[in-house]
């Protein structure tokens, strides 16, 4: 029997609409399938054991991760094959790079590097305060050039978009264009999808599912400390 309800206290549900299209162009969702939601349902579920959880999150991750490089810039280019002829094809243009929010972001640092050997990959991490509960950062390193690059933001879990705003305004501190920032994301709430597209609305988001709980067991069990 298939069951994967959820109440985990963090969010009720609102009124806030789950079509993209109300959050402006720059919000994608991955084009659902039966796969992608048998993917959604076993992570969500709380009977799912770990090393199937993160087998198949591993898996969503490579689906979001594939289609958050579609987003990047590519040029035409033209390549001889083996035969002698000539194909015109396409190649990513140069300067694109990667960034967690530590610790759940880190998850999906290894789906990047499957689909690109050499990327390179900077860290942000964000804490919230223990009395206010405001989110602040406290480490970020990223390449010296981040400022002349495309960057993949990855964070599975979007519930408030809190953290997400801390990490975008950090990135933008150090000279990245709002407008060359892809957020990677599994899974986002209605209310963080409406914070984040008014703080930046020309960050692109990419997500899996939005719906009105966010599975926030995800950290915790991908990374075994639930």
């Amino acid at each position: 029997m298939c069951s994967a309800n959820e109440n985990n206290g963090t969010t009720s549900p609102s009124v806030l609409s789950e079509n993209p299209s109300d959050y402006g162009n720059n919000m994608k969702i991955l084009d659902s399938n039966d796969q992608i939601k048998e993917l959604q349902t076993i992570i969500r579920d709380k009977n799912t054991t770990r090393s199937d959880f993160k087998f198949y999150a591993d898996r969503l991750i490579r689906l979001v991760i594939e289609e958050s490089l579609n987003q990047l810039p590519y040029s035409d280019c033209s390549v001889i094959t083996p035969t002698g002829a000539i194909y015109d094809g396409l190649r990513y243009r140069s300067g694109n790079c990667g960034v967690s929010i530590i610790r759940s972001g880190e998850a999906m640092e290894q789906g990047l590097r499957d689909c690109c050997r050499s990327i390179r990959i900077g860290k942000i991490l964000v804490e919230s305060d223990a009395e206010t509960h405001v989110a602040k950062v406290v480490y970020a390193r990223f390449p010296d050039d981040i400022s002349r690059r495309q960057v993949l933001l990855m964070y599975p879990i979007m519930a408030t978009g809190n953290t997400v705003i801390q990490a975008v305004s950090v990135l933008k501190d150090h000279g990245v264009k709002e407008s060359s920032i892809i957020l990677s994301n599994l899974f986002c709430t209605p209310i963080a999808a409406r914070m984040v597209v008014t703080a930046f609305p020309d960050l692109k988001i990419l997500t899996s599912e939005l719906h009105p709980v966010a599975p926030n067991h995800f950290g915790q069990k991908y990374f075994g400390t639930d």
